[in-house]
């Protein structure tokens, strides 16, 4: 196969209710220089036959296949190192691509070639609330610059609770993530949170598209809605700020570095930690025990690395984080901790229990 323009990762895992859909969406397109690298993991369903199906008639499709994760880390790493393409997208088993949306992706990158990632938009289709859409973009519209990738991620952390660290988001030059060594944690259920902050803020050139080409379901018994696997979800977000705290302080001693970062990583990472252990509905639901041994393993190489990173927070985001290290430090002060948060953060915000 000659080398095409797009490689296309498509993770595959019990989603043969999706996955023709999902094919269709690009086997469809009037734009052609394509292939799709699809990882297929150890199904309770039809999905790895389907997918078989399709590259048995498409030679554009090449097939991959291993146990069971619960990440699409894996089909993101076979691309990155068995894709044939330039630039790659990221595409899962159960959602699809807009209608001539690779035309047009191909069209806004061939006229300004050679950036390191090129950021679009998402359209949200939301099963669970009459499938009400949404698109979400992290760059202003009316925003074409050309940016590094330390005023990329600024520029995104400026959007606050917009903000959208899908992987899917982007489309990706394959010789920067080779050349950079850029992989995804393998098994981490987020692994987006973790890979795009690496990946961004390592970027030489980042050229927003604003193209809502990845059209995202978000579905019942998917890995981010299914209530069961929420504590499971805290081991995995757990090893993502983890891993933020450590590059957070490692970039931070780079003479590029710029001091908002840390008052906008700080804001953002704390609001996340706070409502996925102290939302009160999570507080009633989930066992303190596995909150308090999923913190700890956040914080299992101390708290230097975070404590760096709050030196240039918000006093707000200090007092927090100090409540934070009291409620890991002394059992007695848990209930009082719980409470605070429950009448003075989360009532605020309308979210009771």
């Amino acid at each position: 196969m000659s080398s095409p323009f797009f490689s296309i990762a498509v993770p595959c895992c019990d989603v043969a209710k999706y996955v023709r859909e999902c094919f269709d969406s690009v086997v469809s397109q009037s734009f052609r220089d394509w292939e799709i690298v699809a990882y297929v993991e150890t199904s309770g369903d039809d999905t790895e036959a389907i997918v078989r199906e399709y590259a048995a008639r498409e030679p554009r499709i090449r097939v991959f296949a291993g146990p069971r994760s619960g990440s699409p880390s894996v089909a993101h790493n076979v691309c990155t190192d068995e894709g044939l393409g330039q630039y790659m997208i990221c595409l899962d088993g159960d959602d699809k691509i807009a209608e001539g949306s690779l035309q047009r992706l191909h069209d806004k990158i061939a006229a300004r070639p050679g950036s390191d990632i090129y950021p679009c938009a998402i359209k949200q289709i939301d099963e669970l609330a009459g499938s009400k859409e949404t698109i979400r973009d992290n760059y202003p519209s009316d925003f074409s610059d050309e940016l590094d990738g330390v005023d990329a991620t600024i520029m995104t952390y400026r959007g606050g609770r917009s903000r959208c660290p899908m992987r899917q988001l982007s489309i990706y030059s394959l010789a920067y993530l080779r050349n950079a060594a850029l992989k995804c944690v393998p098994g981490l259920q987020y692994e987006d949170s973790e890979f795009t902050l690496r990946a961004l803020y390592q970027a030489r050139c980042v050229i927003p598209l604003h193209e809502a080409f990845y059209i995202y379901r978000k579905r019942a018994g998917s890995i981010t809605t299914d209530a069961k696997a929420y504590v499971s979800s805290l081991y995995s977000f757990a090893a993502v700020f983890r891993s933020h705290f450590e590059f957070s302080a490692k970039v931070s001693e780079e003479c590029s570095f710029k001091p908002e970062l840390s008052r906008l990583w700080a804001k953002a990472w704390l609001e996340k930690i706070l409502f996925k252990w102290f939302n009160p509905r999570c507080v009633k639901h989930v066992p303190r025990f596995e909150r308090v041994k999923t913190l700890r393993m956040m914080f299992e190489n101390g708290f230097a690395n975070a404590s760096k990173l709050m030196h240039n927070g918000r006093a707000v985001d200090k007092i927090a984080f100090a409540l934070i290290r009291a409620f890991l430090a002394f059992p007695f002060a848990r209930p009082s901790v719980e409470k605070f948060f429950a009448l003075f953060y989360f009532k605020r915000m309308g979210i009771g229990a």
